[in-house]
């Protein structure tokens, strides 16, 4: 399984995500799109979203911190 996370160290919704996602003992790739440009540029691209988080789990891409579907795609539901 692969998980990507593209975040910033100032946004409370990343933060909950990844521990969330730790808390769970999913391992994932965090991208700071805040240091990063290319990883911001890539984030925009697959997602069409300037915002955080953006996760993208096994290639289907999430915005927000939205549990349900992470669950879903995680098969933890």
């Amino acid at each position: 399984m692969e998980v990507k996370v593209y975040s910033t160290p100032s946004c409370p919704y990343c933060n909950m995500l990844k521990s969330y996602l730790r808390s769970k003992g999913i391992k994932f790739v965090d991208y700071d799109v805040s240091r990063d440009e290319r990883r911001a540029m890539e984030m925009v691209r697959i997602s069409g979203q300037m915002g955080v988080p953006v996760t993208v789990i096994n290639g289907k891409v999430v915005i927000g911190f939205n549990k349900p579907v992470i669950d879903k795609l995680l098969n933890l539901s």
